[in-house]
């Protein structure tokens, strides 16, 4: 795992800055990728895994006033596009002031991403300062997919060294993931909605089995039930890679049960989508009737514009492509990428580039 640095909080925002300008997190020269939610306050507040936000400012800093209700980790890349390797790390843990930059005058461009999920906390950006000023929001990518999945969708354990480690928290890493390998290879944003040991009908180990993803897909918050979510984008195409923890401690789902969760999910996808927008159904290698029970729902739901990517054993080993609590690495999850990004190509009609996953 990388050295995390975790970001010394700074002055009060409130503090007077000679030439300083401060902008409310929800202003419209910040990004944002992901559910949220705007407060008449002007912060914004959100809790699924890789959550993103990027800003461009002309200046020497760039500070963050936010709060926590528990603990999450960050992703921050500053001057460099987002890929596998952040320029650093940071923890926000209740109230706070942090210092993103100190450096050299000039312009700067900063990507903040959510690396933990609904479970570690709720964020609350309130508003950001410079020295400086702050310049027109960097327009997203044009292209968007969705991915609706369970921990490998965010990123658990991934960088921790060896499948029999314990996880923790600073370990999980959503730009490691599989989702966020195709969408970069792509050129395409990434928006998860995920939530470890989630399934459709179980959850692992039959864990809270009233709170599967079937249920949580329809919320603004993962860990909030009281706010239902109102699209603000429309994905090119939505995959969904739900399964694993169904199937979890040996135990299997009735399949008109698991048919019958699946279906609502569908319908709820074509309900904030429309038909138009292609839904990819991934089965993953945890069980050998994963693909059968995967294809047999899509086949019942009456739902169209379906399309079936079923992971085989081989795909990944059990010893070097493993993190935590034997869930993939980065290199495990490139090779899902690998097995995935033909799928997308092919139902979106983009262009299946010829480099590397990463």
């Amino acid at each position: 795992m990388k050295r995390i640095a975790i970001l010394a909080a700074s002055l009060l925002l409130g503090a007077s800055i000679c030439g300083a300008e401060t902008i409310p997190a929800s202003d419209s020269r910040a990004t944002w990728i992901g559910r949220t939610e705007i407060s008449e306050d002007g912060s914004v507040s959100f809790d699924w895994s890789a959550t993103t936000v990027r800003l461009k400012f002309s200046g020497t800093t760039l500070k963050l006033k936010c709060k926590d209700t528990h603990a999450d980790w960050f992703n921050l890349w500053v001057d460099t596009p987002q890929g596998p390797q952040a320029t650093s790390v940071f923890k926000v843990a209740g109230d706070t002031t942090l210092t993103l930059f100190k450096g050299k005058k000039g312009v700067h461009e900063v990507s903040i991403q959510k690396r933990t999920e609904g479970e570690q906390g709720t964020a609350f950006f309130e508003a950001f300062t410079t020295d400086g000023k702050f310049l027109d929001a960097p327009q997203p990518h044009s292209r968007l997919i969705e991915f609706i999945g369970d921990s490998y969708t965010c990123g658990y354990g991934t960088e921790a060294p060896n499948r029999t480690d314990p996880f923790l928290p600073e370990t999980e890493n959503p730009a490691l993931t599989y989702a966020d390998i195709v969408a970069r290879l792509f050129d395409a944003e990434a928006v998860h909605i995920s939530h470890s040991g989630r399934g459709i009908v179980r959850n692992y180990g039959d864990f809270n089995q009233h709170e599967n993803m079937v249920k949580l897909y329809a919320q603004t918050y993962d860990q909030h039930c009281e706010k239902a979510w109102t699209p603000t984008y429309t994905p090119d195409v939505v995959v969904i890679y739900l399964g694993t923890n169904d199937f979890s401690t040996g135990k299997q789902p009735n399949l008109d049960y698991w048919c019958s969760g699946y279906a609502t999910l569908l319908r709820q996808v074509r309900a904030f989508y429309g038909e138009q927008v292609p839904i990819i159904l991934m089965a993953s290698k945890a069980n050998e009737l994963m693909g059968t029970y995967v294809m047999t729902a899509g086949e019942r739901s009456a739902v169209g514009n379906l399309h079936y990517c079923v992971i085989q054993p081989s795909a990944h080993n059990h010893d070097g492509d493993l993190g935590a609590s034997w869930h993939p690495n980065y290199k495990g999850h490139r090779k899902i990428a690998s097995i995935l990004a033909p799928y997308i190509a092919t139902v979106t009609g983009w262009d299946l580039p010829f480099k590397a996953y990463e």
